[in-house]
């Protein structure tokens, strides 16, 4: 059974940065992505970053591309994002997901973590 915390969040002034963490557990070796997804009060989830599993290949949302970095350590399946120059509209719950190669969606997901950005 797939498992995934989220760790990390916090609040933070605008123009600081955080570090989130997701520590994966019982994933199958090697065949599939881990993504970060973000929800604002009032909006929809939307896409903010994914990374493949070898690392190799990664993907982020234009609002996001050159102040969010996407990694992660294969040695112990956990999933960062780091987050740089972060604004007020950073401000949401971040959830990291996994969606197997063999799958259509991201079909596992944690419980989130909080980021507020103040101005």
């Amino acid at each position: 059974q797939v498992q995934l915390a989220e760790s990390g969040g916090g609040l933070v002034q605008a123009g600081g940065s955080l570090r989130l963490s997701c520590a994966a557990y019982g994933l199958t070796f090697g065949n599939y992505l881990m993504g970060w997804f973000r929800q604002a009060p009032g909006k929809e989830r939307e896409f903010v970053a994914l990374i493949t599993w070898s690392g190799g290949g990664t993907n982020y949302a234009d609002s996001v591309k050159g102040r969010f970095t996407v990694s992660r350590d294969s040695a112990d399946n956990t999933l960062y994002l780091q987050m740089n120059s972060l604004k007020p509209e950073d401000t949401a719950v971040y959830y990291c997901a996994v969606r197997y190669y063999s799958e259509s969606e991201f079909n596992y997901w944690g419980q989130g973590t909080q980021v507020t950005v103040s101005s």
